[in-house]
């Protein structure tokens, strides 16, 4: 199934989760296929993972990514760019938004409610089976609750990134993606799509998936990791 995704996305979701590493490569696979993308770093929590850090990647390849001002792009302040509101104003084809993690990281889209309520908005919750708190259908539920409360939206849709970094195995994903299919079943949300590395993709039976696959290239790692 191809992967569709338009207008306004607010990619959210736990700690551990996959969230900007998700987000990273959505902007990066949907420029590579012609659309106009832009993608705002929002994740003024965690310290490691961030969109900032796939800047040069994503720019090469066309991609307008919006972070916050210079003073503040290794702070961890609620601190806004007035280009992140006009971004939203202005949306690509694709405009994606990297929320922080958890309920904390998105009380920033918080701040956004008077441009945000004037467009039609999707946020996404990517759910990783094999980290703490979304082990469970009712972790995912939980976290989910949490992060509506602190944002004032709603999650439209949710996303399978299962995995465990270098151990991960083809049973992960698709475990992870029975998983994901419980989750939708039990909160009504429609599943947009599930993830892959690309060292996976040729292990896999796609024919077993009912729903889109996003291949994921990694392109963060650890300040401590070599690349």
């Amino acid at each position: 199934m191809k992967l569709n995704i338009n207008g306004i996305v607010i990619i959210c979701g736990n700690y551990g989760s996959g969230k900007t590493e998700t987000a990273v490569n959505l902007a990066a696979k949907s420029r590579i296929e012609g659309k106009a993308v832009k993608i705002a770093d929002l994740d003024l929590v965690n310290p490691y993972f961030r969109t900032r850090e796939a800047r040069g990647f994503l720019e090469d390849l066309g991609v307008e990514v919006v972070l916050p001002d210079k003073r503040y792009m290794h702070a961890d302040l609620p601190i806004l760019a007035p280009a992140v509101a006009g971004m939203i104003q202005n949306p690509a084809e694709l405009t994606i938004l990297d929320a922080g993690g958890d309920d904390v990281g998105v009380t920033v889209l918080a701040a956004l409610g008077d441009f945000l309520s004037k467009r039609e908005v999707h946020m996404i919750q990517v759910i990783n089976p094999f980290r703490p708190f979304t082990q469970t259908i009712e972790g995912c539920i939980q976290i989910k609750e949490k992060i509506e409360a602190s944002s004032k939206l709603k999650i439209t849709s949710i996303v399978s990134n299962a995995n465990l970094i270098d151990e991960t195995t083809p049973e992960h994903i698709i475990e992870g993606y029975h998983f994901i299919r419980e989750v939708s079943k039990t909160t009504g949300l429609p599943i947009e799509f599930i993830t892959a590395s690309s060292q996976m993709i040729p292990q896999l039976d796609m024919n077993q998936f009912h729903c889109p696959v996003l291949t994921i290239d990694r392109q963060l790692v650890f300040p401590w990791t070599s690349n």
